[in-house]
């Protein structure tokens, strides 16, 4: 501010992708000067297709407006896209949400590696509320990146939505039909004490929701389901209905309500998955205050199948997909592959100044404010353990690394970092991909302080 704004330039000379702009045979807007319009441009289709009015979201005040973007577009969504909306008579986003990246099994997204995922692969294989649910189990309103762990999909998806609450209801729902006509009956003491309890929880997760503390939510949402299960492991309707079927009636009744409540809870992120338990509870699709309706005495449908696991099968199949998909594309000859030219030849002797040592890695951790360092505890057997800087940040997951043995320089000279004190150098080769880097790998009978030669 001190130095005074400077124009913005809004036009890019060809080849370029883009809209020409009129009158002109080279030149192009700028990706950033029409990209955001789109927003707009999809709210008007939008309004047409609803019957809607394009001007009561993007000039009225009783509406809010919020952007979702990645934390590489911040510069654009934050200055230059209010501006323009200012300046057009428009208004700003209330809000700017800002998310990481994605990573794929603690590493970057690679088609060679197979961590590609394009939507259309994925979409043959898995549903895609699966990826919606585990998504939301990630995300917080800080920017951070996150990693899908395939192994932890997996899991997560079965636990929480199979296990949990696509159980519950089955569980409940299915009794009800087998042994007291589909009908509920009124809600008891112990009953309306677990409603009462989610729907005390309800009111905190909305807040979540709106705050964008999506992981959160789910963890909450996770836990009120947990407790239904216990009230139905608790009451044992099943043994109840022998002496009371009233009594089992009850309990039944208090858990589907439990089950339809946490429904609405869900239904941001599941919207197809909890449109089929609408349709089993004989209910319109309501908005969130939905979750303060307590059924009783009413009829229902029968249960029907709304969730299919995940299988390990169905990942590696989509692995399988993505590797074959990699590999349709001709490998470039090796000899066509670019590299760097030689370095400068040198003698033998000098060869040997580099004492290269194999060393195991004992702790390794991202350094705070740095892009690309990783701080390395090694272990050089009985030469003893050092610290070493690495820039393998961008490709490497921390926590896989521990335990992995590696080739480093050990008799470089100390080097003193703002972050501390590099004790060496670890060996990496420079991929295709401008952020693959490869680590050296070892034969297993290979030991810390063993002298590389």
């Amino acid at each position: 501010f001190d130095d005074g704004l400077k124009d913005w330039d809004i036009s890019r000379d060809a080849p370029y992708f883009g809209f020409k702009i009129p009158g002109t045979e080279d030149k192009y807007f700028y990706v950033w000067l029409d990209a955001p319009i789109g927003y707009m441009a999809s709210t008007q289709n939008w309004a047409e297709r609803e019957g809607k009015n394009f001007d009561d979201y993007w000039l009225s005040d009783d509406t809010e407006i919020v952007h979702f973007i990645g934390k590489d577009i911040v510069y654009f969504h934050t200055l230059f896209w209010p501006a323009m909306l200012m300046g057009a008579d428009f208004r700003a986003p209330d809000k700017v949400y800002v998310h990481g990246f994605l990573t794929v099994n603690g590493q970057k997204m690679s088609k060679s590696r197979g961590t590609f995922i394009p939507a259309s692969a994925y979409l043959e294989h898995l549903d895609p509320e699966y990826l919606r649910y585990y998504y939301a189990c990630k995300l917080t309103s800080k920017v951070e990146d996150i990693d899908l762990s395939l192994v932890d999909f997996v899991a997560r998806v079965n636990a929480d939505v199979g296990n949990q609450f696509v159980n519950l209801g089955s569980r409940v729902i299915n009794f009800l039909h087998k042994r007291l006509d589909g009908k509920l009956g009124t809600l008891d003491a112990p009953g309306i004490e677990l409603l009462e309890a989610i729907e005390a929880g309800a009111k905190a997760i909305a807040d979540l929701y709106e705050g964008r503390e999506f992981a959160r939510a789910m963890k909450e949402i996770t836990a009120l389901a947990h407790r239904a299960n216990q009230f139905v492991a608790d009451t044992a309707p099943w043994a109840l209905i022998k002496g009371d079927a009233e009594a089992a009636r009850s309990a039944l009744t208090a858990a589907i309500n439990a089950f339809a409540k946490i429904s609405v809870m869900l239904q941001p992120v599941l919207p197809r998955l909890t449109a089929s338990v609408d349709a089993i509870m004989g209910r319109e699709r309501g908005a969130w205050e939905a979750v303060d309706i307590r059924l009783e005495n009413v009829a229902i449908n029968p249960f029907e199948p709304i969730f299919n696991k995940v299988t390990d099968e169905m990942i590696e199949k989509l692995v399988e997909s993505l590797t074959a998909a990699a590999g349709t594309a001709a490998p470039a000859a090796e000899e066509d592959v670019e590299v760097p030219p030689l370095g400068e030849q040198l003698s033998y002797d000098d060869f040997l100044k580099v004492d290269l040592r194999v060393a195991r890695i004992l702790e390794a951790k991202s350094v705070p404010k740095a892009n690309k360092l990783l701080e390395l505890r090694i272990s050089l057997g009985k030469l003893g353990e050092r610290t070493i800087f690495a820039g393998i940040k961008k490709t490497h997951d921390p926590e896989k690394l521990v335990g992995r043995k590696i080739i480093v320089v050990a008799n470089l000279a100390p080097r003193t970092m703002k972050f501390g004190v590099s004790e060496g150098m670890l060996l990496a080769a420079a991929g295709d991909d401008p952020d693959g880097l490869f680590l050296s790998a070892l034969e297993d009978g290979a030991r810390p302080g063993m002298k590389i030669s």
